[in-house]
């Protein structure tokens, strides 16, 4: 059964889309180019005819997903779970950023975008039985704020939340201290996917290893750590997003996630068969799946992998010292050479799929001998190793990664050398993830590795206003007052706006060092069809299904 089509059009209900509310989809044009290798699946699907209920697919992960919750976390390996698990108020059409039904068959959304009322579909219920009506999305999002840190992206969604009103079981309004441009996509992402009140009463750290039910196509069998996760259909799930190919249970009976940290492993496992799948195709293997399999792939909207400044560092400090740093680093060479074609050259720091996105490609351009410039200006001093110097003390800053990209090894010792020609010192700090996100919290490194995804441009404010997370650990000025204008003003060419100013000042002062776009690369078998990207370019295994 499908989810009747909310009427937007209907006057007397005033429902607003996102971008008449400025929110996510402001230029939906930017997410055409986000396309996957949906023909590609499509082809395949044709060939060996109509979708077929039942078998297991086992996916191979690149990481260990570390933390199972969507609420709290944010990696890919978890999310790519994750997904299959939560359902979510709505959902966005990736092609076109458009915000459509699911748990919520229809909305309206207030002029000053302070009010939202969203009217549930009935009989909805989490697998462990409970409904999921009202009273049930009041506990997630007051679940979220109580959170805090622990939720640290999707407690960023609710800034000014002042709360939830069920107004009877299948209708509530959210509301917020001031307008919240980008709230309607955000009830699209995992980060606000809804979890049963048992689950909700659970500790963080339980939920994170598995003590998780949600209302999804999928239900958690098992999770072990640094090994496996194993899912199993939902039988009798009928509430899917309307985005979806197809209405009802999912396809498969079992989705088996298997953790395969090493790149070479993970393709050899796909082309033996002992893998259906597998995430995170790296560059160096992309040419062993070039016949027989599929390459699915698809741009990530949001940050772009960058080495992001922690400004309390004393050398970091130094906006001169920073520049220099982005002046020095040669973005064409490293996707040309480090990565393939399939992987952007950052140019600002959002993803050009991103809607707001804008073209800094003039400031963030290759100029070694300005680089060099603006140090000896600055007083640091070349030193008989190459590494310049200044008061006794030396040009070295470090970089905390987590590997949970397989290139990112190699991105690194690029930036390493190039940096050295200009007379900077970087040191690679390889740490597990869990390890990084600690290290972050305490401000212990001037560098920090990274990217992170969302279709609305409002991530600039959730990784760099002070009052979120505020990465950057600048004191509150003139990029807070932009970041939040742009989360209150409902205005779409306004926004845009703000958007851009926000990307400038991160990029002319370089609190960040944009370097490459990610984008998503897996290898699917041949047996593997109808799998396919959401909007944020997670997976969604709802439609997919194996022959053979």
């Amino acid at each position: 059964m499908r989810i009747s089509a909310f009427t937007a059009s209907t006057p007397s209900r005033r429902l607003r889309r996102v971008a008449e509310a400025g929110a996510a989809a402001v230029a939906l044009a930017l997410l055409a180019g986000a396309c996957d290798n949906g023909g590609d699946q499509a082809a395949n699907t044709a060939e060996v005819g109509p979708p077929r209920a039942g078998g297991t697919l086992t996916f191979a992960l690149a990481a260990d997903p570390t933390c199972l919750d969507p609420q709290q976390f944010g990696a890919n390996a978890s999310l790519n779970v994750g997904r299959q698990i939560v359902d979510s108020l709505t959902d966005q059409d990736g092609k076109t950023g458009e915000i459509k039904p699911w748990l919520a068959t229809s909305w309206e959304v207030d002029p000053q975008a302070t009010r939202f009322t969203f009217h549930l579909r009935p009989g909805v219920t989490f697998a462990d039985g409970a409904p999921l009506d009202g009273a049930a999305v009041k506990a997630n999002l007051d679940g979220v704020v109580a959170l805090g840190a622990k939720a640290t992206i999707a407690s960023s969604y609710l800034t000014g939340y002042q709360g939830t009103t069920v107004l009877d079981p299948t209708t509530v309004r959210v509301e917020f201290s001031a307008p919240s441009a980008q709230f309607l996509q955000a009830t699209s992402t995992m980060s606000l996917g809804l979890l049963s009140p048992a689950t909700l009463a659970k500790t963080p750290e339980q939920r994170c290893q598995g003590d998780l039910v949600g209302s999804g196509p999928f239900t958690l069998r098992s999770y072990k750590p640094n090994q496996s996760v194993e899912l199993a259909k939902r039988t009798g799930y009928g509430w899917g997003s309307s985005l979806f190919a197809h209405q009802g249970e999912a396809y498969l009976d079992r989705l088996v996630f298997k953790i395969v940290p090493e790149s070479g492993v993970r393709a050899g496992s796909l082309e033996s068969g002992q893998v259906d799948a597998i995430s995170d195709v790296q560059p160096q293997d992309e040419a062993r799946f070039a016949s027989g399999y599929t390459v699915l792939t698809r741009p990530n909207p949001g940050v772009v992998f960058n080495l992001q400044a922690n400004v309390s560092r004393p050398i970091l400090s130094e906006e001169a010292v920073r520049r220099a740093i982005q002046k020095a680093v040669n973005r064409p060479e490293l996707a040309q050479t480090v990565l393939t074609p399939k992987y952007k050259a950052a140019t600002s720091p959002l993803a050009s799929v991103t809607p707001g996105y804008v073209d800094l490609s003039a400031e963030l351009a290759y100029d070694p001998e300005g680089a060099k410039r603006l140090l000896e200006e600055a007083g640091w001093k070349t030193g008989s190793d190459g590494i310049r110097a200044k008061d006794g003390r030396r040009l070295s800053v470090d970089v905390i990664f987590a590997p949970l990209f397989n290139a990112s090894q190699s991105v690194l010792e690029l930036v390493q050398q190039e940096l050295r020609k200009v007379g900077v010192d970087l040191r690679l700090r390889k740490l597990a993830a869990g390890e990084q996100n600690q290290v972050q919290s305490a401000g212990d490194y001037d560098f920090a590795y990274y990217n992170v995804t969302r279709a609305d441009p409002d991530i600039l404010r959730t990784l760099f206003g002070t009052k979120t997370v505020n990465r950057l650990k600048i004191a509150s000025g003139e990029l807070d007052v932009v970041l939040d204008d742009q989360a209150q003003n409902l205005n779409p060419a306004q926004r845009d706006a703000k958007v851009a100013q926000a990307q400038r000042i991160v990029a002319e002062r370089a609190y960040v060092i944009p370097l490459f776009e990610l984008s998503q690369v897996h290898g699917l078998g041949p047996k593997v069809h109808g799998l396919g990207f959401e909007a944020s370019s997670r997976l969604q295994f709802h439609d997919t299904w194996v022959s053979g």
